[in-house]
């Protein structure tokens, strides 16, 4: 009995002090959270990343700030947040290209699946390809045999070299067996100018770059590079659709923690995408910018990542680029 009265006495003890241990941790967050941003303000990532940080203020009770890291093609950026404390109060609107294109194509100071955790991949958007009205087509089809027939002669445009526009692009013409010349700008729009101008004849952009000049009249959509039709384009087919099935390169943005963020600090800001994605307002705010909402688990975002770099290792080889 008095053996057994130890036993319980202790039980009682170490169950008491872990209590003490765990009431004593504050609770996440107790102070303001950065959210780095590996591009300059203005573009899609910087604009999702400040949508969600407005809708985490509130949820969070913390003020949360976009911080914008640009430099060496979102290294720079990447490279910060791998080595930041993994406290949960640093995290990346993570970029697909810094994570899944940029290691495949340059030699960087980070590990895309070994220095972070994935938390939720907010929203992805498909790249929409736009013609120049002087060709003849208003397909997908159409564009690939009236290229056919005169190889060589066109020309297609990018980003810059190693984009995720100009490896979209590479990764079509190859598995369309075209030869088209690459031109490539230093960002998508000059890309987009030129389009307009006929000096290109084809570009694989977002959304909201090209779809305000359609009404122009100077160039047409006339395919999605999703395994979906875009809600904002339900007349254009995919590229999947159009003769190519399996053909699929989408961009995403998603927020991702140093490695090592405590599993609760991951879930909590998990549940904080999904319950900002549920307003109205982000929705809509997405829409106009073109990007699909999205919000999904850790273990999902991780699959993503693991895919795409499998994808994007593809289409570098499509473009010819290597490592540097």
């Amino acid at each position: 009995m008095r053996r057994l009265e130890f036993f319980t006495t202790v039980l009682a003890f170490t169950l008491c002090a872990l209590g003490a241990a765990v009431q004593a941790q504050p609770a996440w967050p107790q102070k303001p959270i950065r959210i780095v941003v590996p591009f300059a303000p203005g573009g899609n990532t910087d604009s999702i990343a400040r949508v969600i940080a407005e809708r985490f203020t509130q949820s969070l009770g913390q003020p949360v700030v976009v911080d914008n890291k640009v430099g060496a093609g979102g290294a720079i950026a990447a490279e910060f947040v791998a080595k930041a404390p993994a406290d949960g109060y640093t995290l990346m609107m993570a970029a697909m290209p810094v994570m899944a294109v940029l290691p495949v194509i340059s030699k960087t100071n980070f590990d895309p699946l070994k220095d972070f955790v994935p938390i939720s991949n907010v929203g992805s958007n498909p790249f929409v390809m736009g013609v120049h009205k002087s060709v003849p087509a208003n397909t997908v089809s159409e564009f690939v045999a009236f290229m056919r027939k005169n190889p060589g002669k066109y020309n297609y445009a990018s980003g810059g070299s190693g984009s995720v526009s100009h490896l979209s692009a590479a990764l079509f013409v190859k598995r369309a067996e075209l030869n088209m010349t690459h031109i490539s700008y230093k960002g998508g729009a000059p890309a987009v100018t030129d389009l307009l101008g006929g000096n290109v004849q084809m570009y694989f952009g977002n959304f909201s770059e090209l779809y305000p000049h359609v009404s122009g009249g100077n160039i047409r959509i006339i395919g999605v590079s999703s395994d979906k039709r875009a809600a904002q384009l339900p007349q254009v087919a995919t590229i999947a659709e159009s003769g190519f099935p399996g053909f699929k390169t989408v961009t995403w943005n998603g927020l991702m923690a140093p490695a090592g963020t405590p599993a609760a600090v991951v879930a909590r800001v998990a549940d904080a995408v999904k319950e900002a994605l549920a307003s109205e307002g982000t929705h809509t705010k997405f829409q106009q910018m073109g990007v699909d909402a999205i919000g999904s688990t850790p273990k999902e975002f991780a699959d993503t990542l693991r895919a795409d770099i499998a994808i994007w290792s593809e289409a570098a080889k499509a473009a010819n680029l290597k490592m540097e």
